[in-house]
């Protein structure tokens, strides 16, 4: 897979649910899907598809935030991460088909006795497995699931120290970050699709006949349970990750290397919706839109993105990350995404700053939000001084002079 686009997601949720919605599920069907019609040994072959009916009875009708089945998020991490390695590991795919078990399977739309008879039928098909595998298999879903006491910084800290000697474990949570990003959208195709944001915003920039960007539909999109702030803190929690990996593991195999810039890609095309939703629905002078478009360029040339900084009255940006989208309370989480909904400038600014952290993270190998750590986030008052070169030209100077 060279990429892995909303509209392939599209497409392999639509392929996914068909089978699911079949008259009997048709669990072969599903794992040639999965697979991507890779070949495994018979008895691997019999095991996932028992996981595949032990899935479909855990779930059963369970709803996604959005709306769509459940289980779809964990075929189809495992999908991805199938494709991505192009060789499948089937003790990878068992984590990634099972990663939520331990936490989030909570058999809501299920009796007690079906409850029951689906753990049993979990526990009979534990005992088909190698007993070596089901050890792996099982501290892999411990280590991968989120204690009550865990915060999302510390949660992710200790997976990191787990993946020292279980590499597994980054592959099947940047598999599982990659999924929950673009699920975050019911459409019929990717709105940006055939659209070049960078043109756009070089053209609002440089071309003073430019009329602005023109909406594929004049008509507001119906609303959604995830808003845009929502699908930003979404964006916030994937620099966590990055960060701590980039801050943690620099030498990554070929395959979480390759999830880590589908997830900053897949990151960065969210934000770019968002500016471009908000462009063409709701902040329409194309005044306001430079002026939006060079703040964040100034701050990010002074390194404004390259460390959490501390809350100020210098810029809007300043101690965003902190005042937010903080992890560790989420009452008040709510209530600053409840607020950041309303501040259509503000969320503009967000969404450029994220698309430039993750272009970032796609450019250079060695970069990470400095203040982002297992404990949780801290301002630096100091700019990234790792960072090796800023573009700051000085005011009243051409680009020229300025060399």
């Amino acid at each position: 897979m060279e990429s892995y686009e909303l509209c392939d997601f599209l497409r392999l949720s639509g392929d996914i649910n068909l089978q699911l919605n079949a008259r009997g599920v048709r669990h072969q069907n599903i794992l040639g899907i999965l697979l991507n019609d890779c070949v495994v040994p018979s008895e691997d072959n019999e095991i996932l598809r028992d996981v595949l009916k032990y899935l479909d009875m855990a779930y059963a009708m369970e709803r996604r935030k959005l709306g769509p089945l459940a289980v779809l998020h964990p075929l189809r991490a495992a999908a991805v991460l199938a494709r991505v390695s192009g060789k499948p590991v089937v003790l990878d795919l068992l984590t990634s088909l099972l990663h939520d078990k331990l936490e989030d399977i909570p058999f809501k739309n299920t009796t007690p006795q079906a409850a029951a008879e689906a753990e049993k039928y979990f526990h009979e098909m534990l005992e088909k497995i190698d007993p070596e595998r089901q050890w792996y298999l099982m501290e892999r879903l411990d280590w991968l699931t989120r204690k009550p006491t865990d915060t999302y910084y510390s949660y992710i800290g200790h997976l990191l120290d787990h993946a020292v000697q279980a590499p597994s474990l980054l592959r099947v949570k940047l598999a599982d970050r990659l999924d929950n990003t673009l699920d975050m959208r019911v459409d019929v195709r990717d709105p940006i699709d055939g659209v070049d944001f960078f043109a756009i915003v070089f053209q609002l920039l440089y071309v003073n006949g430019f009329r602005g960007y023109r909406l594929q539909t004049k008509d507001h999109p119906d609303g959604s349970p995830m808003n845009g702030a929502k699908r930003l803190y979404q964006l916030f929690k994937n620099a966590v990750l990055m960060s701590l990996i980039r801050k943690r593991n620099s030498e990554l195999d070929a395959t979480a290397r390759r999830l880590f810039t589908l997830l900053a890609r897949a990151s960065m095309k969210e934000a770019e919706r968002i500016v471009l939703h908000i462009f063409g629905y709701h902040i329409n002078d194309l005044q306001m839109q430079r002026e939006l478009l060079l703040d964040v360029m100034r701050y990010a040339q002074e390194g404004g993105l390259d460390r959490v900084t501390p809350p100020g009255a210098k810029h809007p940006l300043d101690g965003h990350f902190v005042s937010c989208f903080e992890d560790t309370n989420s009452k008040i989480r709510e209530e600053n995404l409840n607020r950041l909904y309303q501040d259509k400038p503000m969320m503009v600014r967000s969404a450029l700053a994220f698309i430039v952290i993750f272009m970032n993270f796609m450019e250079d190998d060695n970069y990470f939000v400095a203040g982002i750590h297992e404990g949780g986030m801290e301002a630096d008052t100091e700019p990234a001084s790792r960072r090796a070169t800023a573009l700051h030209y000085p005011e009243n100077k051409s680009v020229a002079q300025a060399r």
